[in-house]
């Protein structure tokens, strides 16, 4: 069985979120060894310079590059990313499997997003979306596509 692992810089504080993540945590139980962790966010100013934001997401980075399994295939996702269609991310889980690589991490940053050594440890970018979504939301939609992902290449109904 795979595992997964969802690096997170920041908590979920919404109630909502979640439920929302909790419910597709409880789907992916039946594809994968789902693990979420949750890193603390660097601390900044209210209007934070560049340099204070490169400093916390150095920070931040190197609190997530050691939190990555050595033989890991790793995502990162970042607005520079790669986009896939929900078929084409499936393909690209099973063609991972069928490769050995069952142990998967996805990294999430925090809303300045990710340190260039976090990207540069990457496998792959993933992007969700041309679009900007709230940063709590970003954790649901990669929870629901990898449920997706995981129902597409079973032959399940959820997909359509």
């Amino acid at each position: 069985m795979r595992t997964v692992t969802v690096l997170c810089v920041g908590k979920c504080r919404e109630g909502y979120v979640r439920e929302f993540c909790a419910e597709y945590e409880k789907r992916l139980a039946a594809y994968c060894r789902l693990q979420t962790v949750e890193l603390p966010a660097e601390k900044l100013p209210e209007n934070p310079s560049g340099a204070q934001i490169a400093k916390g997401l150095e920070r931040e980075g190197a609190q997530l590059l050691a939190r990555i399994p050595k033989n890991a295939f790793v995502f990162a996702l970042c607005i520079e990313g790669k986009m896939f269609s929900s078929e084409a991310f499936s393909q690209k889980l099973s063609a991972l499997a069928l490769d050995g690589k069952s142990d998967l991490v996805f990294v999430l940053g925090s809303s300045f997003g990710l340190s260039d050594a976090v990207k540069r440890r990457a496998d792959c970018r993933l992007s969700i979306s041309e679009m900007t979504f709230p940063h709590r939301l970003a954790r649901v939609m990669l929870l629901e596509q990898l449920y997706r992902a995981f129902q597409i290449e079973a032959g399940g109904k959820y997909h359509k």
